[in-house]
């Protein structure tokens, strides 16, 4: 093992992420035998829409969230999803289950030729709402869990909800930079979907 792959393993611990605060959450179960989880989905998230910094995210992903707080939430009672990573506004990072593990983020969805992205994707909420813009310090935060899960898992795929579920999903939406993303990792054009404005179908690799 080089010095280099000695620094990426450590890391990561059976899947849990050594930077991030940990809040486990119970929506999760075991990926399937035969996974390949190469592909990154980009979500966003706000709870209530539009509001930022409360614990009301978190709730939701551990099935704690108060249905009677807001009119809203009364949409959303009793489902149980979440996601591997949740990145607050402020560039905070959560992590609720270990990317060996299989989230309940992507729900009906298909990309790159397979259906069921949950099986072999990992899920990154982003503290926004689709369309609007993200945070310098969100953008610094999601470079680095990027680069922490190409360096341990062969990530070859990076995709919004909208792309795995279109025309049910919506985020993050036209308010993320998906070239940003792109430069700051250093990556080719055909790990990003197509509408991210790439000429390169991601799904013909």
């Amino acid at each position: 093992m080089t010095p280099l792959t000695q620094a990426a393993e450590a890391l990561w611990s059976q899947g849990w992420y050594r930077f991030a605060a940990h809040q486990a959450s119970p929506n999760f179960g075991p990926r399937p035998a035969q996974a390949h989880i190469d592909l990154i989905v980009l979500h966003s998230i706000s709870l209530p829409p539009g509001q930022y910094g409360g614990p009301e995210v978190l709730q939701f992903f551990n099935n704690q969230l108060d249905w009677r707080e807001h009119p809203y939430f009364s949409q959303i009672k009793g489902l149980q999803v979440s996601a591997h990573f949740f990145i607050r506004r402020n560039g905070e990072l959560w992590q609720l289950v270990s990317c060996d593990d299989r989230a309940w983020h992507a729900g009906a969805s298909s990309y790159r030729g397979r259906s069921n992205c949950n099986d072999d994707s990992i899920g990154i909420e982003l503290e926004g709402l689709e369309g609007d813009l993200f945070e310098d310090a969100q953008y610094e935060c999601l470079q680095s869990v990027c680069a922490a899960l190409m360096q341990h898992y062969p990530i070859a795929y990076l995709a919004g909800h909208e792309h795995i579920a279109p025309g049910r999903k919506a985020d993050p939406g036209t308010g993320f930079d998906w070239l940003r993303l792109q430069r700051n990792l250093g990556l080719e054009a055909w790990y990003l979907p197509l509408s991210a404005g790439h000429q390169t179908d991601a799904d013909s690799r």
